[in-house]
């Protein structure tokens, strides 16, 4: 057992550093356009946070639609930092300065998960979803009020009031501007790898299966002894750092941010990543995330019917995807196994 998930771990690290050089290979020999290289940092952005997702949704099993506002407070929380540190420190280097500033946003988010999983990780189900849901919607509304400046090294705050000494960095509703743009595609594929190995990780631990063991039978798990709200506490503030981490990179690669991105499509769409790369699997959210996230570009010379039938063709994803007898027909390609299985009555269309 211990192999099996070894090995599956493994196919999973591989298929993102292939990916990650066959990238690599391609920029350096010019065979990649401007438009595909700008969302390979996004890319790895949305697959951070749909594996981070999915350590609620799928291993906690706790349905979360806030996910979007742990990604502003971290987005926000990077370009600010980023550029006080670029005041602050004018010698640090570019890399260190954006390892620093995804550190920041990361343990931004985990203190807002803390305060939030505090209260809102006692309800379940529909009302969990809810809660989280407003939490997300707060969480912008509160951003359109913010405003930061900067004067000399000083960070000056207020909430509401944009009339600040020194340099304004976070204006408002119109967000954030004039942030040097430091994310990179090895950004990108470090955070990738080091969330897939804290997420794999923490699946197949102790916790992991405590936490499992709660999603599966909460009257069982809690008379083993198993605090529910704990476990559960574990795997909401895990994915709320992870979460915010991947908005500090994707922050820092624009140069203006504004908080109306983070909205409940964002949200949304990242549960869509989930569902669609397979609840529970995380090699499902990596390959999900980058092909959905790809596929508006793909259409876009279909001019203003391509989100049509990119709805279209996620409702056909969704059917084929749950269809037992196609998950059989890829699985086992040998005729004969498929008809003894049908005889049996091993499968159904």
């Amino acid at each position: 057992m211990k192999r099996k998930t070894f090995l599956n771990n493994l196919i999973t690290y591989g298929i993102v550093t292939a990916a990650f050089i066959l990238c690599t290979v391609l920029i350096s020999r010019k065979q990649m356009s401007h438009s595909m290289q700008a969302m390979l940092v996004p890319i790895c952005c949305y697959i951070v946070l749909a594996v981070s997702l999915n350590l609620t949704v799928g291993i906690s099993g706790e349905l979360s639609l806030g996910h979007a506002g742990f990604m502003a407070v971290g987005a926000f929380g990077g370009m600010v930092f980023s550029t006080w540190m670029a005041a602050a420190a004018p010698g640090m280097s570019d890399p260190l300065r954006l390892l620093f500033s995804i550190l920041v946003g990361g343990v931004l988010s985990m203190m807002i998960g803390i305060l939030v999983g505090i209260p809102v990780l006692r309800l379940r189900g529909d009302y969990l979803a809810i809660v989280t849901l407003a939490f997300g919607e707060i969480i912008r509304n509160i951003l359109n009020m913010v405003y930061i400046s900067l004067e000399g090294t000083s960070l000056h705050f207020s909430f509401g009031d944009p009339n600040l000494p020194g340099k304004i960095l976070m204006n408002g509703a119109a967000g954030i501007s004039g942030v040097k743009m430091i994310a990179s595609l090895t950004a990108g594929f470090i955070l990738v790898m080091f969330t897939l190995f804290v997420v794999l990780n923490l699946i197949n631990s102790r916790t992991g299966r405590a936490i499992m063991a709660a999603r599966d039978n909460r009257i069982a798990a809690e008379s083993m002894g198993i605090s529910i709200t704990k476990y559960k506490m574990i795997a909401f503030v895990t994915s709320a750092a992870l979460a915010g981490m991947a908005g500090a990179l994707f922050g820092l690669n624009y140069y203006a941010l504004q908080p109306a991105k983070f909205n409940i499509d964002t949200s949304i769409q990242i549960l869509v990543f989930v569902v669609m790369g397979g609840i529970g699997s995380m090699r499902g959210s990596v390959i999900a995330a980058t092909l959905l996230y790809i596929l508006p570009e793909l259409l876009r010379a279909f001019s203003k019917y391509r989100m049509l039938i990119y709805a279209v063709m996620l409702i056909l994803m969704m059917l084929l995807s749950n269809n037992r007898l196609l998950r059989y027909l890829i699985r086992n390609m040998i005729p004969g196994r498929i008809k003894r299985a049908k005889a049996e009555g091993g499968i159904r269309a």
